[in-house]
């Protein structure tokens, strides 16, 4: 079986997303290196030819990097607290 660079980027990207998706919850770093791989699965869609499925890729980065921020700022608020404390 022979993959050619495109097809290797689109799993690569969506093998990375898995993976983040699945340890989402040790860190929210993996959030964001979820929604940085769903970027990524995005312009493998367009690059593809498959646009529905890039502009879905779009809406999960969005989702995923709002998350993040929103994580890391209660994180941020939390640390405060307890140096308040």
């Amino acid at each position: 079986m022979h993959m050619d660079g495109l097809t290797l980027f689109g799993v690569t990207a969506v093998s990375i997303m898995l993976i983040c998706y699945a340890l989402e919850r040790r860190s929210s770093w993996f959030t964001f290196g979820m929604a940085s791989a769903c970027v990524a699965a995005g312009i493998y869609g367009f690059l593809q030819g498959a646009w529905p499925f890039a502009v879905l890729e779009g809406l999960w980065a969005v989702i995923a990097y709002s998350r993040w921020w929103h994580d890391r700022a209660a994180l941020r608020a939390a640390r405060k607290e307890t140096a308040a404390e």
